[in-house]
């Protein structure tokens, strides 16, 4: 005979090395897959069906758009169901738009595809699975995020020439089906041994002015505004300088060769700033490695503004800040809100940057079609001030709170 009382939910196991090394794989995959895939294989995708270019390359910020939509939906889903459903749904559905990539017969068939993608997009890259993290562990995600950060850290070092080699080898359509099939037979699994089942939060209780039998509407936490804006400019600046970056380098002398070894650069300096939080920053609040992350950025653009000849300082500043800020977006949400809120306010707190990073390459592309790279340098100069600026008051208002 039961006694009525519910049975407490025994807490998750602690987040382990191998299941922080084994999610940081999973991200690898999926943003090779899906965010970096379009660099690779966009020009055979028009030289073999005759799309326009512009369509072709313009599908990637579709999915973003989607994913950026979708995110606030997301992020209630994990919250309420916890996040192993969620991330593993999320990594079937972007299998099956690639599947649709790989078997497109014309251009909206293609774009459709990407759509799909968009929405596994939300629910199987950083952004969901960090709010699995935080929901799940609370303050011991903090480490959890650095390392998964860590272990993908260098994703398009390996994915660039990995994606390359499979279009030579396979073309682009099995290309886009080797993907998929890697989500399903390693990613899935690999969220289902790391991610523990039925990890969740209960709901808020409904406000008390909300009407009988309907669910409060989900309000905005003090200070969330901002840092949806603050997020946003340095996902802008991230993806600007992603689409931009070797013609920058060529506009200021660089030749094409010298431009490319450079970029390269940016995945050990993004490691190297990501291991240096772990070892140095885990009892340092997250404001603090946010406004780093914001001046390295502004450091680096500035220098290769002024500097050209110090273009590889440049690029390690931008790699250490931009590492820096993958890791802040989940560690300082966590540390303001916590861990009951966490999910849906990371939700919430992706789509905005999300749709900034759609609109990003089609600006970016005709201001520097239009006005020159010059131009585009000093408006990107801006918007790392602006991102420095909003970081002071973020940080100000955080650390203020604290020591009150």
């Amino acid at each position: 005979m039961t006694s009525g009382i519910a049975e407490p939910r025994p807490a998750p196991r602690a987040p382990t090395l191998a299941g922080n090394m084994a999610l940081g794989f999973t991200q690898i995959v999926l943003w090779g897959g899906s965010f970096f895939l379009m660099a690779v294989v966009a020009d055979p995708i028009v030289g073999s069906t005759g799309w326009p270019q512009g369509m072709v390359v313009s599908a990637l910020s579709l999915a973003i758009l989607v994913s950026g939509l979708c995110s606030p939906w997301v992020g209630r889903r994990i919250r309420r169901h916890g996040g192993r459903p969620v991330l593993i749904a999320g990594t079937l559905t972007l299998a099956l738009g690639q599947v649709g990539l790989a078997l497109a017969p014309n251009l909206p068939a293609f774009l459709l595809a990407w759509v799909v993608i968009g929405f596994g997009m939300a629910g199987a890259l950083y952004d969901p699975l960090f709010a699995a993290i935080g929901q799940t562990y609370g303050a011991a995600a903090r480490s959890a995020m650095t390392q998964i950060a860590i272990a993908s850290g260098f994703a398009i070092t390996l994915c660039w020439p990995a994606t390359s080699f499979l279009v030579d080898a396979l073309g682009w359509r099995l290309t886009c089906v080797v993907y998929a099939a890697l989500a399903v037979v390693l990613v899935v699994p690999l969220f289902a041994f790391a991610l523990p089942a039925g990890t969740r939060t209960e709901p808020s209780p409904p406000a008390a002015n909300a009407a009988p039998g309907k669910p409060a509407a989900p309000c905005r936490l003090p200070g969330e505004r901002i840092l949806a804006v603050t997020f946003t400019s340095a996902a802008v600046i991230m993806t600007a300088v992603s689409v931009q970056l070797l013609l920058l380098l060529q506009a200021k002398g660089l030749t094409a060769g010298t431009a490319v070894a450079l970029s390269t650069l940016i995945g050990p300096a993004q490691v190297g700033a990501r291991i240096l939080e772990l070892v140095f920053g885990r009892r340092a609040h997250p404001a603090w490695a946010l406004l780093v992350s914001s001046g390295c950025v502004g450091l680096g653009l500035l220098l290769l503004a002024v500097a050209p000849a110090l273009a590889w300082l440049a690029i390690v500043l931008y790699g250490a800040g931009n590492g820096m800020r993958t890791v802040v977006r989940g560690t300082l949400p966590l540390s303001l809100y916590g861990q009951h809120d966490y999910a849906a306010v990371m939700g919430r707190l992706a789509r905005m940057p999300l749709l900034g990073q759609a609109a990003t390459p089609l600006v970016c592309g005709t201001l520097s079609a239009w006005f020159g790279f010059d131009l585009l340098l000093k408006i990107l100069l801006a918007i790392a001030t602006l991102n420095i600026l909003l970081s002071l008051i973020v940080a100000r208002r955080t650390l203020g709170a604290q020591v009150r």
